[in-house]
């Protein structure tokens, strides 16, 4: 077991856990937080998807001990005192979510798309959205979404 300090949503947690555990598990198992999904485990389907120091990465897909001392944001982290973030208002406001369960994987990645493209086009944000899948909606709705937050995020700078 290898002891580790993950700094979760602005709270260090330390934790032990097998140089093996993947990072997915020693948030939902370890850390408690359930929001971040396992779809695959094999990094194709983006549904486990969280920030690891500002970059989105699938959380299935790097172990826990690579993320020691590492800033790790997941989807109940992006909400700001109680207001929802404006991708997770415009997956809400455009019906950009179904099932809900690639939704966190999806938020993720938009708002990180969003930091660095505020205005992306809709293949800009299609092509930022790649490694991330949806059974249930064509993908419409979802970039909607995010063309709308990318809209509010503008005004309110």
């Amino acid at each position: 077991m290898s002891r580790l300090k993950l700094n979760v949503n602005g709270v260090e947690h330390t934790i032990e856990a097998d140089p093996e555990m993947p990072l997915l598990w020693a948030l939902r198992d370890i850390v408690g937080l359930t929001g971040t999904k396992y779809g695959c485990g094999e990094a194709y389907c983006g549904a486990c998807t969280v920030h690891l120091d500002g970059t989105s990465v699938k959380s299935c897909n790097v172990l826990a001990v690579q993320a020691d001392g590492a800033e790790v944001t997941t989807i109940e982290g992006i909400a700001q005192g109680g207001k929802l973030h404006p991708v997770q208002e415009g997956f809400w406001e455009c019906h950009g979510l179904q099932c809900g369960y690639c939704t966190p994987g999806m938020i993720m990645c938009s708002v990180e798309l969003l930091q660095r493209n505020p205005k992306p086009t809709r293949d800009e944000i299609a092509h930022g959205l790649e490694g991330n899948l949806c059974r249930c909606t064509g993908y419409s709705h979802i970039i909607d979404a995010v063309q709308h937050a990318a809209k509010r995020m503008a005004k309110a700078k």
